[in-house]
């Protein structure tokens, strides 16, 4: 497929085309719709920009004079070269200071081609030199790069290398070494393809599923991250080499697979794995579980990349967009539109001082969004110091101790660690468990005590739907009100007939319903706002009056939120929703429920010429206009959203209304409290 005018853009505005054409080593040009690059070197050449293997050959020239000191004037592009009885192009050519001997050959491929392709083009390449006798190849889609050394001795065989020498240097054994050659913060694209396309290596078209895939590329990109700021438990000298990149061992010309290369590298990974795991016990808790040659594949599309120097956007977008492919899978439940998240955090307004939980967090969108929001104040507050020791000491510590997350999928909650982890921390704090148990049984079991019942500012949570709790599967039951019989208001003539309680608890209870009460418990009650997508049935179906109850007599309800039928349908869910916009009612207003359905008790008990079911029934409704009376003394925003920026297939489309009701839920909030 062809670049596009914006993937063009960026690509001329990198430094490194910026020089090129600053130092005339090439030239830009637009003829209608098309954009051509010129090279100015040996032979000259002038081609189509938008052809995607363009974009990586202009890309390999520029660095081959630029980084490796190469001049412009020994190098030529699609050189004629023959092969036998035809005539094919060789990309690109780089001779020695008179241009009579021939030194690398570089093929140049589209960044996103698979892995047979790619060895298609290092045996294409290795068939080139042979028959320009160079002394080096180098094969590259701009995302991995592969080099050779071929010699005279050894002509056939392939014998692989850590780079490619500069001018009148020599091959090292390695290429990065800290305070040295570093590797290089990347780019969104860049960043997206490289992830996509080290997945699509170990996926192997079915040798592993996706998810495990997924979940192997994840337990690397830890390994990298973690090389790239540690030696063991210390922080990484200057001088030494990373672990995390390819050693070479061009010595041995009997080593035609590259095992000892291959090897060396898998024992240096697995030394990485474990020594972050020691200090990260709760990220990855089983082994990596690929072979040498997987972990290989791997380290050639990441090793020259510095996840991170790269700015937290471009990094966490690119996490992020591959994370939602992944997402739009098998785990598709677990996984909340990107539009739908940031529209509840700007409806609430993140203050950086709040504790915040999501008690199903899945991938820890939530998370995010309110980390962007307090480091979006901190671009605002420190707009000429991003960067600087004090702009990140605003958001990091936010990041570190403000952020909470529950996860009970083991392999999903790695993956909101490790999202976390690529924005620069907070990952400490997302535990592994059901989210519904009580937070004295979480403390045990994760050995973590900062998740304590009346602690929370805020609760943003997209809990799972249509599925029970059965009350013989679980030890909590009991522990909630809304697993009892009788709860409601509308229930109180049940309650009072039942005085002994016989049948007090249901047999199971649906997760979504649980998960108010758990919310309710976790929050303060002085900030404690909750934001929580649930199915439209708890607000319309007459068998969940009591919940809605419930909710009356803990909660003052802010808002409500009905989304279109379509919101969730391409992650998997095409259950109607709506999202409540809840405040926790102080103690004490709760207590008053309390006291005053006591009092009415007291009360009809007095009155004379009353059966059992006319007392209940006159407890009932003085109940029910107590009830009545509250909810009318203050106003709910009720809204409807019917665009919210994408179609039932997830496909964007414009027009969204979601940015708009944000505004108007944070301002009705700010006026009414």
């Amino acid at each position: 497929m062809a670049k596009t005018k914006e993937e063009i853009k960026e690509l001329l505005s990198s430094s490194l085309f910026v020089e090129g054409q600053k130092s005339n080593y090439i030239s830009i040009s637009e003829k209608g719709d098309i954009t051509y690059i010129e090279y100015h070197c040996k032979n000259g050449a002038k081609r189509k920009l938008q052809n995607p293997e363009e974009f990586v050959q202009a890309t390999a020239f520029l660095r081959l004079i630029i980084e490796y000191n190469y001049s412009p004037l020994n190098i030529s592009v699609n050189e004629s070269v023959q092969e036998g009885s035809s005539t094919k192009e060789a990309d690109i050519i780089v001779y020695n200071d008179n241009n009579k001997k021939i030194l690398i050959v570089v093929e140049c491929k589209k960044e996103d081609i698979n892995e047979r392709q790619f060895q298609i083009a290092v045996d294409q390449a290795y068939t080139y030199a042979h028959a320009l006798a160079g002394k080096y190849v180098w094969v590259t889609s701009g995302i991995r790069n592969e080099y050779f050394e071929i010699v005279e001795l050894f002509p056939v065989e392939r014998i692989s290398i850590s780079d490619i020498p500069r001018k009148d240097g020599k091959v090292g054994r390695f290429k990065y070494v800290k305070g040295g050659r570093e590797p290089q913060p990347g780019t969104k694209a860049e960043l997206m393809q490289k992830f996509k396309s080290a997945h699509d290596a170990l996926w192997g078209g079915g040798a592993l599923a996706p998810t495990t895939a997924f979940d192997e590329l994840d337990k690397l990109i830890f390994c990298k991250i973690w090389d790239e700021k540690w030696k063991e438990n210390d922080p990484k000298s200057k001088g030494e080499p990373f672990a995390f990149q390819i050693i070479s061992y061009p010595e041995d010309h009997d080593d035609k697979h590259n095992i000892k290369a291959k090897t060396e590298l898998e024992k240096r990974v697995r030394l990485l794995y474990e020594q972050g795991r020691k200090k990260d016990p709760e990220v990855f808790k089983d082994d990596i579980k690929l072979d040498k040659h997987k972990i290989y594949t791997v380290v050639q599309y990441l090793q020259d990349i510095n996840l991170s120097k790269t700015d937290l956007d471009s990094k966490g977008l690119a996490f992020q967009k591959f994370m939602g492919e992944f997402f739009r899978g098998d785990f598709g439940q677990f996984f909340t539109p990107d539009s739908i998240v940031d529209f509840i955090v700007k409806s609430i307004g993140i203050n950086k001082d709040w504790k915040v939980l999501d008690t199903s967090c899945g991938s820890g969108g939530f998370l995010l969004h309110a980390l962007k929001d307090v480091r979006d104040e901190a671009d605002n507050i420190y707009d000429d110091e991003i960067g600087s020791a004090s702009w990140k000491s605003y958001w990091h510590e936010f990041a570190e101790k403000h952020l909470y997350g529950i996860e009970i999928n083991e392999q999903i909650s790695r993956v909101a660690k490790m999202n976390m982890i690529i924005h620069d921390d907070g990952h400490t704090n997302i535990i592994t468990n059901d989210g519904l148990k009580n937070n004295k049984t979480i403390e045990i079991e994760n050995r973590n005590l900062n998740f304590q019942d009346g602690t929370f500012d805020l609760i943003m949570t997209n809990p799972p739907f249509g599925s029970s709790v059965k009350a013989d599967e679980v030890s909590y039951y009991k522990e909630y009100e809304l697993f009892e019989k009788n709860l409601g208001i509308t229930e109180i003539k049940d309650r009072i007939i039942d005085n002994d309680n016989k049948n007090k608890w249901r047999t199971s209870q649906s997760t979504e319903v649980l998960f108010l009460e758990r919310c309710y418990k976790y929050l303060n009650e002085e900030n404690g706002y909750l934001a929580i997508v649930i199915p439209d049935g708890i607000l319309t179906n007459s068998t969940s009056q009591y919940v809605r109850d419930w909710l009356i007599e803990h909660f003052r309800i802010l808002a409500v939120v009905s989304l279109p039928q379509h919101t969730f349908s391409h992650v998997k869910a095409g259950v109607k929703s709506s999202i409540l916009f809840l405040k926790k009612h102080p103690k004490e207003l709760t207590k008053r429920f309390e006291q005053t359905l006591a009092d009415i008790k007291v009360q009809v008990r007095k009155e004379k010429g009353l059966d059992k079911d006319q007392r209940a029934e006159r407890m009932l409704n003085l109940y029910k206009e107590y009830v009545f009376n509250y909810s009318q003394d203050y106003e709910v925003l009720m809204l409807e959203v019917e665009n919210v920026g994408y179609d039932a297939t997830g496909k964007d489309i414009e027009g969204s209304e979601l940015p708009e009701v944000a505004q108007q839920i944070k301002d009705f909030i700010s006026k009414v409290l």
